[in-house]
């Protein structure tokens, strides 16, 4: 007696479920799109690469444009993400952040995942307007200006464009600045970062932001703008911008200090 091999695929592997895609009411890069959700949400393990569109077109007889539609739908619903030249992956858990100052280089050594730092441009330049007031510069002065790509166990989750005080950190673009700049300010210059105040925002990814990330264009981004001081004294004002897939954000919430009698709006943080 044959023995059966119409098993599922092991959890953790990259082949693609059985399946026919059929003429019919539902589009066919409708009916891929659900083949390839049950592939990666019940077969695959997180981080686990797709077989490749070539390999998709040829399995199930449809057009390389049907593919990537289906592939670019869930990569919008976040099941799904790019890494450009690499391929596509199945998603990893979102990194929660706890909003507590400490570096992206800290803050991944801390949850057991790998962090790696592209330097992508550093220059010496005149900061925005707004940017010099809040470093309390003078008009014209100039500071450092550093542009880095930000990886977790090689996944992109961050774009960061951040401008440094030359006071606080002179000479500071000589250094080596792929690794923790919280820790080189604080071990080079004594400029231990100890209060910031941040905003936090949501925005579409442009198209550089985007292919850096390894996502569409328009996908959601968490965007963070910080003011970061050491001894009362501004040392960095960064942006920050984080894939809305990869990345989540809790706060505390306590009830908001009112007269006594008067208990917190409901619904007020």
């Amino acid at each position: 007696m044959a023995q059966r091999t119409d098993r599922p695929a092991p959890r953790g592997t990259t082949d693609a479920p059985a399946g026919a895609l059929v003429d019919g009411p539902m589009p066919k890069h409708a009916q891929l799109r659900e083949i390839l959700r049950d592939l990666a949400t019940r077969q695959l393990a997180p981080g686990t690469a797709l077989p490749s569109e070539r390999e998709l077109t040829a399995r199930y007889g449809v057009s390389r444009l049907t593919v990537r539609e289906a592939i670019g739908q869930l990569v919008s619903e976040g099941v799904l993400y790019r890494v450009r030249g690499k391929g596509t992956f199945t998603t990893l858990p979102r990194v929660d952040s706890r909003l507590h100052l400490a570096s992206f280089t800290e803050d991944m050594h801390r949850r057991g995942m790998r962090p790696e730092t592209s330097l992508l441009g550093h220059a010496e330049l005149a900061p925005p307007a707004e940017t010099a007031q809040a470093l309390r510069l003078a008009p014209r002065t100039t500071a450092y200006w550093i542009f880095r790509l930000r990886k977790a166990d090689g996944v992109p989750m961050a774009v960061e464009r951040g401008w440094y005080h030359p006071a606080a950190a002179p000479r500071l673009l000589e250094q080596d600045l792929t690794g923790s700049l919280y820790a080189l300010l604080d071990q080079r210059y004594g400029a231990r970062p100890e209060h910031a105040t941040q905003t936090v925002l949501a925005e579409g990814a442009d198209a550089e932001t985007a292919g850096l990330l390894g996502v569409r264009p328009g996908s959601p981004l968490l965007v963070f703008h910080r003011i970061t001081s050491s001894r009362g004294r501004p040392v960095e004002a960064m942006t920050s911008w984080y894939r809305g897939d990869a990345y989540q954000v809790t706060m505390p919430l306590r009830p908001q200090a009112g007269p006594p009698g008067h208990p917190p709006e409901e619904g007020a943080p």
